[in-house]
């Protein structure tokens, strides 16, 4: 993926990585994974923790709002949608202690499917995170503000949800085409999906014939130093 993206002009990207990903081993103990990152973040990638587990176990005597939005909405997997502080804070620290020993140190946290609860966003802050991001926008932790920019992004669990995501992403784009930062969030199911794949490469040729490809630091770092900057894509 990040080849093909490369090919079409992205020299960088937040990437998010996952400590340890349904608990299935942790992907900082694989050394050749972590020179795979540490020669990413070299060329200019950026290192963005996602959670730790990425998924949440089900709970007794959940509401149905609870059963909407953990099950059917994203499948389990939003670990920190309802987290506790002290939960949230003690698997912040494990993830940082894991990635700063190898010499990596991420100023971002994004939470699995966006869901991020208010007492696991106070564990985000008090941990030390410059930024998280919402489906909606980008919120900077140290000033408090929020950049309001959709994500442009795939449901690929059914045929139905792509035909849906293909048509609300490209009416989404039009919309989107005037606001200063175009966010594109990939994962890796998109690319076995070839209407999905053709459709990311589309909107990106088209974003940077206007646009150059910008990190979630890199854009807080000259937003905060220079107010909006130029149009870019992240």
């Amino acid at each position: 993926m990040l080849k093909a993206l490369t090919r079409l002009g992205v020299s960088r990207a937040s990437l998010l990585v996952v400590p340890d990903y349904h608990r299935a081993g942790r992907s900082l103990g694989d050394s050749v994974f972590v020179s795979w990152l540490q020669g990413l973040q070299t060329l200019g990638h950026e290192i963005v923790i996602h959670g730790f587990y990425h998924q949440r176990a089900r709970r007794e005597l959940e509401s149905a709002r609870q059963k909407l939005v953990t099950r059917v909405y994203t499948a389990d997997e939003g670990e920190f949608y309802d987290l506790d502080y002290e939960g949230a804070l003690r698997l912040l620290r494990e993830a940082q202690s894991e990635f700063s020993a190898r010499g990596i140190h991420p100023a971002g946290f994004i939470a699995p499917a966006w869901l991020l609860g208010a007492e696991a966003q106070r564990a985000v802050m008090a941990a030390g995170f410059r930024y998280t991001t919402t489906l909606r926008g980008v919120r900077d932790l140290v000033s408090g503000g929020e950049f309001l920019s959709q994500s442009l992004v795939y449901s690929v669990r059914s045929d139905w949800r792509c035909a849906v995501s293909l048509f609300w992403n490209r009416t989404l784009f039009r919309h989107l085409m005037r606001n200063p930062l175009l966010r594109l969030s990939v994962h890796p199911p998109d690319i076995e999906h070839p209407g999905i794949w053709r459709q990311i490469e589309a909107l990106t040729r088209r974003g940077l014939r206007d646009r150059k490809p910008v990190t979630y630091q890199e854009w807080l770092t000259q937003k905060s130093e220079s107010g909006i900057p130029q149009p870019e894509m992240a």
